[in-house]
């Protein structure tokens, strides 16, 4: 473990090692290009590149490549040699040309219709706020990436706009508080990740697992997590190593891996960071995911980063630990020891909880897939009603605020054991509510709704740019206001008025609060094809549009693209579901039944006393299950055809395949499941919940 500082980074052309490689000028240059924004040079690419080269290849490198993230929602590289021809030999070079652009192919990522397949070409450029790195023997260059005539195609580069839109407006009104020192303001980010390791050898007889992330088919094992005892609990040996190895690789590509533990569901972890700003947080989010698999092959492990891979069971979620802090050093979500008397916070307070309000659809749709679809809602993540979470002490203050009233915060009480040897502490000004979808947790937002294999940069530039336009209308209100205390505080009470129906401090689980929220106004958005319903609203497109994050058409396109990333998974599943039942369930129970009937047939032969109940019963109920399932399955092929006459409409598509298609296949399902728990273990063709869910 001494060795962690000398290993952190060592695979990360970062800071220190470029004022180690690079001429001053060059880079305070390029320092210049990162925090100001100014435009970079090629000379000075070119000096970066060079020096990046004899780094990557000092660690074995022969190939370079852009790292970027296209709408698919995970990473793509395209490796180039360092090599060129010089007569009959060849020498390694990297210009500062290459490390600023590369062609991919931008015809055959999503584009909603932006690219047609003849229109190939597409460009990645290099970000230089994100640091390379080395992997595998190549070295890797954070890009973003675009089309040939210059739209967006990527996550990344709308998230860069957004924290850029965010810093403008953030300084804005921090100078009319007269924090006049204050030239920029980040986003940080810290995302929890949850995940599943199952055996790798189970793992492959699965087709449901392999195809689509998930089991399709699966009835609960005896034991799920109803004890709550593997939360927190002792790591296996072969987990452990697994998580020790895992930790070593993040270290080494500047990751900080702070925790990790044993979640909720058997063989169900979680690995949670430290922050760092929101592009970066992303970049290693992303990295983190790859690795993650990439080390569970090492262990004869298979990671899964599916939001629900098995049902029954807590399935698994990323929580977003979102904040804003300044050059300064200043987290303006920090309340203080008065946050009555903090209008720095009280002012960025309020414009967070506007923008919920505001956007609780656009919010709702930024965590929306085929997979969290199974989470949101559900007694283990919270439900898909928007609603932000303040706590005892600054509820109280907010309310008393709306009301006009005094409010004396009541500070930090000390925690007493009631045991001489255990030391007092002073516990926290207000508890943290696991339920609420968007909880205030101290000097942060928990945005807890995200699904675990969802790249982050999509609702962190989506929240980057609600915030940022609630403080540009802030800024207009306040910035001609004689006496500021006043005004911000006669704005800030008006505010919470008229958005606290989105302020919920209680148990979001309950149907109460479903009630609840449907007399205040608030959305209940259960699905990917509902919270889509609401993406192209005029108020949303404006909002993208008016602060430069997107145009209108690649608004459009991702609202293309994420309905059609819908219907093709739904449609992924539902055809593999109709082979694991054609295939192998139905044969399987088939085979089973005839055994079942040579037996009783076999005793009566012997003697007519002989008892065959058991085995005639058992024939009964599954014979009948099994021409229930083959109907079933019927109906389903039948569905996914029909799904091509909604084809011309994206969202009728979507919603066809929620209503028809999945409820169908949830029928299926239960069907098969009922099955597996009277068919015999040698006969069922695959791997059990009990096998899956404890055999690591």
């Amino acid at each position: 473990m001494s060795k962690v500082p000398e290993m952190f980074g060592s695979m990360v052309f970062n800071d220190k090692k470029m004022q180690e490689r690079l001429p001053k000028s060059t880079y305070r240059a390029l320092k210049k290009t990162v925090q100001d924004g100014e435009p970079l040079d090629i000379s000075v690419a070119n000096v970066v590149a060079a020096a990046m080269k004899d780094w990557a290849i000092e660690l074995g490198c022969t190939h370079y490549t852009h790292w970027f993230q296209p709408m698919t929602g995970v990473t793509a590289e395209k490796h180039d040699s360092f090599i060129q021809p010089n007569g009959d030999e060849v020498i390694m070079e990297f210009s500062g040309k290459e490390l600023i652009k590369g062609e991919p192919d931008a015809s055959s990522f999503p584009s909603g219709g932006i690219r047609a397949t003849f229109e190939a070409r597409g460009y990645t450029t290099w970000d230089p706020t994100s640091p390379a790195f080395v992997r595998d023997g190549t070295l890797y260059i954070p890009t973003a990436f675009c089309s040939y005539t210059g739209e967006v195609l990527d996550k990344k580069t709308p998230l860069l706009r957004s924290m850029e839109r965010m810093s403008y407006e953030a300084v804005r009104i921090l100078h009319l508080l007269g924090k006049t020192d204050v030239s920029r303001v980040t986003t940080t980010v810290g995302p929890e990740q949850e995940y599943f390791l199952i055996d790798r050898d189970l793992y492959e007889r699965r087709e449901d697992l392999k195809l689509c992330g998930r089991t399709l088919f699966g009835a609960k094992a005896p034991k799920g997590q109803e004890l709550d005892d593997h939360y927190f609990g002792s790591i296996k040996t072969r987990v452990a190593a697994f998580m020790k190895d895992l930790d070593e690789e993040l270290w080494k590509l500047g990751v900080l891996a702070k925790t990790k533990h044993n979640e909720v569901a058997p063989s169900q972890h979680e690995l949670a960071p430290i922050f760092t700003t929101s592009n970066i947080a992303n970049d290693h989010n992303e990295l983190t995911m790859e690795i993650m698999r990439k080390t569970a092959e090492k262990h004869n492990l298979v990671c899964l980063l599916h939001e629900k891979p098995f049902a029954g069971v807590n399935g698994s979620g990323k929580h977003n630990n979102w904040s804003l802090t300044t050059n300064t050093g200043e987290n303006l979500l920090n309340p203080g020891k008065r946050p009555e008397d903090n209008l720095t916070f009280l002012l960025f307070l309020t414009a967070v909880v506007k923008a919920v309000d505001e956007y609780q659809d656009l919010l709702r749709a930024t965590v929306a897939s085929a997979g969290n679809d199974h989470r949101l809602g559900a007694n283990e993540a919270p439900p898909a009603i928007m609603s932000v979470y303040l706590g005892d002490d600054l509820g109280e203050m907010v309310q008393a605020i709306i009301d006009g009233e005094d409010y004396v915060s009541h500070g930090k009480e000390r925690m007493r054991t009631g045991v001489d040897v255990l030391a007092d502490f002073k516990k926290d000004t207000s508890d943290r509510n696991r339920t609420s979808p968007f909880a205030f947790t101290g000097n942060k937002f928990e945005f807890r709704a995200l699904g675990s294999a969802l790249n982050i940069g999509c609702p962190n530039y989506m929240l980057n740019t609600m915030v940022a336009e609630e403080l540009s209308q802030f800024y207009v209100e306040l910035k001609g206001a004689e006496n500021m205390d006043a005004a911000v505080r006669s704005l800030v009470k008006n505010v919470l008025t008229e958005h606290q129906r989105i302020i919920f401090n209680g148990d979001n689980y309950t149907d109460e609060w479903v009630e609840e929220a449907q007399r205040r106004g608030l959305y209940n958005l259960k699905s990917l094809p509902e919270a889509f319903a609401h993406f192209m609203d005029k108020k949303n497109v404006n909002l993208f549009v008016k602060n430069k994050i997107v145009t209108e058409a690649e608004y459009r396109a991702r609202y293309e693209i994420e309905l059609e990333t819908y219907c093709k998974q739904i449609n992924i599943e539902a055809l593999t579901m109709i082979d694991m039942a054609k295939k192998n369930i139905t044969p399987a129970v088939t085979a089973f039944v005839r055994q079942l009937t040579e037996t009783a047939l076999a005793k009566k032969a012997l003697s007519a006393a002989i008892p065959t109940s058991v085995e005639e019963d058992l024939i009964m109920s599954l014979s009948n299950k099994l021409v229930c399932f083959v109907k079933k399955t019927g109906e389903l092929e039948d569905a996914v055809i029909r799904a091509n006459d909604y084809a011309g409409d994206q969202l009728a598509h979507a919603t066809y395949f929620r209503e028809t298609v999945f409820a169908l296949m949830q029928e299926l399902r239960a069907v098969g499941d009922a099955m597996e728990t009277e068919t015999a273990a040698d006969f069922w063709p695959y791997p059990s919940y009990t096998e899956l869910l404890f055999g690591v």
